[in-house]
């Protein structure tokens, strides 16, 4: 019998951390994965997690590990997708040491991904935005804070990962070129330009940001950088604040993703090509971002209005009203 503990240290520290060298991201996402499978598996058999083996995994097991993330954890589709990467990755590791279980790995290998519905893309319109960042008082340094990291967000499209990363070091002011530099997903650096507006309030932050510790752009009180939680907890406190004044706000689950979305639908409605956009945001194929593309109906109807013929109006089709047809018909 193989068992599973030493086919997992294997992998995580000999083959995932060295041989593929995998992002930091990639790791712990496959690392849980292995801790909620190893006590899912450990709750089927009696056994404990040091003691199971590779025997123990089969199809039915990671199907039933799968339906125990959406049904009892209340997970996504994408994270049960993850997981069953997660799982598949290990399986395919270990398949060339254990022959006599290939046709069980094999099966783990045919458990499809699950589809799942593209959702809408959120995203604020300039006056929403405005009302975001004004709800934000200013009178506090975590305000101050909070109002450029924000604002920064909406201009550049970071990810929170990389809102995460950033130095004070990361900035770069010249006038000529100023631009911040990040490391995104899958470990690429991209630099991002930076508009006069967004230069002038960080040269003001960061003059009050050299006054408190560590090096993190957006710095915790102790100055290390803030959690994502963090990030998400003091974005939702301000949408509140500015649902206020835009009800509207209230309805829509404004993330730092829905920044993201913001500033890409800023750049699309300003005419830049989707490729350009794809290259801001750190967008593996330009096929990503048009999802964009699909969210802007002023962009739909432009490309309908110049499929008219010359003799028909632009603008979207109404009926007349009911009450003038009637009497014109008469």
């Amino acid at each position: 019998m193989t068992n599973l503990a030493p086919i997992l240290q294997e992998y995580f520290t000999s083959y995932l951390n060295g041989q593929r060298a995998a992002s930091p991201a990639t790791i712990s996402t496959y690392r849980d994965t292995w801790r909620l499978l190893l006590g899912f598996l450990a709750a089927q058999t009696g056994k404990p997690a040091h003691a199971l083996e590779l025997a123990d995994v089969d199809e039915h097991r990671v199907t039933a590990f799968l339906d125990h993330l959406e049904q009892d954890r209340r997970n996504g589709i994408a994270t049960r997708n993850l997981r069953l990467s997660g799982i598949k990755s290990v399986m395919a590791f270990q398949a060339p040491r254990s022959p006599e279980r290939l046709d069980t790995i094999s099966r783990i290998h045919a458990i499809p991904v699950k589809k799942r519905e593209r959702p809408e893309v959120a995203y604020l319109d300039a006056d929403q935005l405005e009302a975001l960042l004004g709800a934000i008082t200013t009178d506090t340094w975590t305000g101050r804070r909070d109002k450029m990291m924000f604002a920064l967000s909406a201009q550049t499209g970071l990810r929170v990962s990389e809102l995460i990363s950033l130095r004070v070091t990361s900035l770069h002011l010249a006038p000529a070129a100023a631009h911040v530099t990040c490391t995104g997903k899958g470990r690429k650096q991209r630099t991002t330009p930076l508009t006069s507006a967004t230069v002038t309030a960080l040269d003001a932050y960061l003059d009050e940001r050299a006054h408190r510790p560590g090096d993190a752009l957006f710095p915790n009180p102790h100055g290390g950088p803030l959690s994502p939680d963090a990030i998400r907890q003091r974005l939702q406190i301000h949408a509140v604040a500015a649902a206020i004044t835009r009800p509207e706000l209230a309805r829509m689950h404004i993330t730092t993703h829905t920044l993201r979305h913001t500033a890409a639908m800023t750049f699309l409605t300003a005419g830049i090509d989707t490729t350009v956009i794809a290259l801001w945001l750190g967008h593996e194929s330009s096929a990503t971002t048009n999802i964009y593309l699909h969210a802007d109906m002023t962009i739909k109807q432009r490309a309908l209005d110049r499929t008219r013929q010359p003799d028909t109006p632009t603008g979207i089709y109404r009926p007349e009203d009911r009450l003038l047809a009637w009497l014109k018909a008469l």
